[in-house]
């Protein structure tokens, strides 16, 4: 499923492909519809005249002085220099003479073929008329033949105008997207500042209340207010990010090769005090050696931290969370499983949904930018899971070649902007408290 922004770009392009086609389709119609009526129209005519010709030479033709194209056989006729190898056709004239009746047929003899009329005349003679119709095939296939150049040039003319019209036609909805965008962009970033200072001087007030011992109910609408705060700030950063991710070419230019093995140690390093508080058991299956994939390390690093986050906040106090690496064929399978509450079989696919609400009646866009992340990579991620039975999240990215260690880790460093033992992307997440709530897929 592909979520809006990218979706969006998706349907302006296949606006314009089906503009292109459906003129294509119509122009190649109209030359298909035209060019057989005039070929049917053309060989309808050249039939019955021919007939007419061929009848007419075989009742009343000299034998000793045919029409052109035609030879005439019967009593007392000289068969001509040219007349053409095969004929008369004796069966034929032994069937007349029985039975007096005319006998049609057209006759091929090497590259052309001949119209052949044996009748009775008048004064009782039986006559056989073969015409040519060699001339009459050229015709025929001179038409085809501008039919096919006509279809070739309408074809490209059909192109050529069906781009035209899709551009014009798909402009004003290209332009409305672009201007969806950069108002979301622009309205994260300026919303962030204030709802920062907001959301910073509201902890502050949570610990003095705190520590003034105010009355209970004034606190706790304090902290609700603080996870609030925290809850908007997370919304304009994934609205913010959303935004970026679409325009594709930043990201495209911000691509490097990427060790999933380093920067999944890393994410689960980052929620270890989460883990911890939580009463939770963590394990990361992975290979010794690296699984490289081309990508953007902080992006990268936000959809695995996306999918931890999402695993920590549905497993109960002393469950389980698994995090398999391996390799299948060219892809990187990175796989996050949980012993937590599970969900529906139905809801999988709208978990990915932005703002979809779930068992738990929490709503966001973190599992929709995990999936718009993972498909700007060119992989995909997927949920199973069942009620009570955990879940499990897999996602697959296309493998890349490794590159030189030195060159890497000063990539991956660029991210993190810390040392760490193993190549490190993207920043780390913030523990949950009251000021950054847990995440949630539903």
């Amino acid at each position: 499923m592909r979520e809006p922004g990218r979706a969006g770009d998706v349907a302006v392009r296949r606006a314009r492909r089906r503009i292109i086609w459906t003129t294509g389709a119509l122009i190649t119609l109209l030359i298909t519809v035209v060019g057989g009526v005039a070929y049917a129209v053309m060989t309808h005519a050249q039939d019955d005249q021919v007939r007419r010709e061929v009848r007419y030479g075989a009742a009343h033709g000299d034998l000793s002085r045919p029409p052109g194209c035609m030879w005439l056989y019967g009593p007392g006729a000289t068969t001509l220099p040219n007349a053409p190898a095969g004929f008369p056709l004796r069966a034929d004239l032994d069937r007349v003479r029985l039975t007096r009746a005319p006998v049609e047929r057209t006759v091929r003899r090497a590259d052309t073929a001949y119209l052949v009329r044996t009748q009775v005349r008048d004064d009782g003679d039986v006559v056989q008329a073969v015409f040519d119709l060699r001339f009459q095939l050229a015709d025929r296939s001179h038409l085809w033949f501008a039919l096919s150049v006509a279809e070739v040039v309408g074809l490209a003319a059909a192109a050529v105008t069906g781009t035209v019209l899709g551009r014009r036609a798909v402009a004003p909805l290209a332009e409305a997207l672009a201007r969806q965008r950069r108002f979301v962009a622009d309205a994260s970033h300026e919303l962030r500042t204030p709802i920062t200072r907001v959301h910073t001087r509201a902890q502050v007030l949570a610990r003095r209340a705190a520590a003034e011992g105010l009355p209970s109910a004034h606190r706790e609408g304090l902290a609700l207010l603080v996870a609030s705060l925290g809850r908007l700030g997370e919304v304009l950063d994934d609205l913010l990010s959303s935004a970026t991710l679409t325009a594709g070419q930043t990201w495209r230019a911000m691509r490097r090769r990427v060790d999933l093995v380093a920067l999944a140690r890393s994410a689960v390093a980052d929620e270890a005090e989460r883990v911890r508080e939580r009463g939770l058991t963590v394990r990361v299956d992975g290979p010794p050696h690296p699984l490289w994939v081309d990508g953007v390390a902080s992006a990268l690093r936000r959809a695995v931290g996306e999918l931890l986050a999402n695993a920590i906040a549905h497993t109960p106090p002393g469950g389980r969370i698994e995090v398999a690496l391996s390799r299948s064929g060219t892809t990187v399978v990175l796989v996050v499983t949980d012993t937590g509450a599970g969900f529906d079989a139905g809801e999988a696919e709208r978990l990915f949904r932005r703002f979809h609400r779930g068992g738990g009646g929490r709503y966001g866009l973190g599992l929709a930018l995990l999936r718009e992340v993972v498909t700007s990579h060119g992989g995909t991620v997927v949920a199973a899971g069942r009620p009570g039975r955990g879940a499990r999240f897999t996602l697959r990215l296309p493998q890349s070649a490794p590159s030189p260690p030195a060159v890497a880790n000063r990539a991956v460093r660029a991210w993190c902007g810390r040392r760490v033992p193993v190549p490190l992307s993207g920043r780390p997440r913030p523990a949950a408290g009251p000021g950054r709530p847990g995440r949630s897929r539903r």
